[in-house]
């Protein structure tokens, strides 16, 4: 039987969660199979491009939310596609209006398009912003301990170091940065952006990371239904491993059977 540690929630903004594995809504082929994706990977919270998804914007297509309505998903709206504080604050606020006044938001401002690494100043600006004006802001950050403790500071509910750059796929880059994240916490600590597969997840967890945000890892592959089952295992596999507790690395072995006894 599965152990399963069911006091173990996550917590965002005041509210628990099951899951610790968010995923994205973009790169689908369709609406059933974000739905099924969505569903395998048991994911709790999905979060939302406003600029580039319907969720009732445009009453002639299409709507997210009749395949992954809000009374079952936590609906989390992203500023992804913004380069400015100004653009991402409009964006934030155009979701609040969509979402009948929800305040939960994933801050995302980029600072090129090469990289879509984020805008550091761009991003503590648009913070001080939103937070002022009542947002439960979930900012994406680059993986700098000293960057992911001021915007904590700040009164994010939640940060979100990348593991590598948006849809790389090359996994946690500096897994110390992230441990050293993890270690300074006030707020919950999510990898978000750069994980490839399985084990990306899996490490992201044994490091104390809160939770993983990922959609191109699963959209992308194969076959996304599967993979979104694989992901879902692999946090929590990753999270009972650091509960667990690892043994630490020694250079030189260690045998796990007595010594003593033995034929001299």
């Amino acid at each position: 039987m599965a152990y399963a540690n069911h006091d173990d929630l996550l917590t965002i903004a005041g509210k628990t969660y099951h899951s610790r594995l968010l995923t994205g809504t973009g790169k689908f082929k369709d609406l059933e199979e974000t739905r099924l994706a969505t569903e395998a990977a048991g994911a709790q919270i999905v979060t939302v491009a406003i600029r580039r998804t319907n969720i009732g914007q445009d009453k002639n297509q299409p709507n997210l939310l009749d395949v992954l309505p809000p009374d079952r998903y936590t609906i989390l709206p992203n500023t992804a596609g913004c380069f400015s504080a100004d653009e991402a604050v409009r964006t934030a606020r155009l979701a609040r209006e969509l979402l009948d006044g929800a305040p939960l938001l994933k801050l995302e401002v980029l600072a090129e398009t090469k990289t879509l690494f984020p805008d550091i100043v761009e991003t503590l600006k648009a913070t001080d912003i939103l937070v002022r004006e009542g947002f439960q802001v979930m900012v994406y950050t680059n993986d700098d301990p000293v960057v992911a403790r001021e915007l904590a500071k700040r009164g994010c509910v939640a940060v979100m170091p990348l593991a590598a750059p948006i849809g790389s796929g090359l996994g946690i880059r500096n897994p110390y940065n992230i441990l050293t994240i993890v270690e300074e916490k006030t707020v919950p600590i999510l990898v978000d952006a750069g994980v490839g597969t399985a084990s990306d997840a899996a490490v992201a967890m044994e490091l104390g990371c809160d939770g993983v945000l990922m959609n191109t890892a699963i959209a992308g592959a194969r076959d996304p239904i599967l993979m979104a089952s694989a992901m879902r295992k692999a946090i929590e596999a990753g999270r009972e491993a650091f509960l667990a507790g690892r043994i630490p690395r020694k250079r030189f072995a260690n045998a796990s059977s007595p010594m003593s006894g033995l034929i001299e």
